[in-house]
């Protein structure tokens, strides 16, 4: 006896078994949508559960990007009129934050570093010499 028909008599019971095999045959035949009733079925709990908790932290990051967003907005007129001549770089950076653009420039007699903040459309200039403010531009409007 061969090896092949060993593996023939002793397979599955797919192949000794003809009516499972027409079973097969009649289902492949069967309405195209019916595949879906032969897949494994999903916990559609699950699936509603994960979109459920995906959506939550989405919204969740969403809240936390307007809450940055509004906290953000320290460039106000009233905030640059706070800004007085001779404030340090700390003190004016507590008022209003980090600069956009900070330019430093060292000449032999002095030091100007110029802080600018820019706002959508507007913008403020703050210079300073030797660490102090010497003069502050803005075109923000009330």
């Amino acid at each position: 006896m061969n090896m092949s028909s060993n593996l023939v008599k002793q397979g599955s019971s797919f192949n000794r078994d003809e009516t499972m095999r027409e079973n097969y045959k009649q289902k492949e035949l069967d309405d195209p949508a019916d595949c879906f009733n032969r897949l494994p079925s999903a916990r559609s709990g699950s699936i509603l559960q994960s979109m459920t908790r995906l959506a939550r932290k989405l919204g969740l990051v969403l809240v936390l990007v307007i809450a940055i967003s509004c906290a953000g907005k320290r460039i106000t007129k009233a905030n640059v009129d706070e800004v007085a001549e001779g404030m340090s770089k700390k003190q004016v950076e507590s008022i209003l934050g980090p600069p956009t653009d900070i330019d430093n420039k060292d000449f032999v007699i002095m030091k100007k570093t110029t802080y600018v903040y820019h706002q959508g459309k507007d913008t403020v200039t703050i210079v300073f010499k030797d660490d102090k403010v010497t003069d502050k531009q803005s075109t923000l409007s009330d």
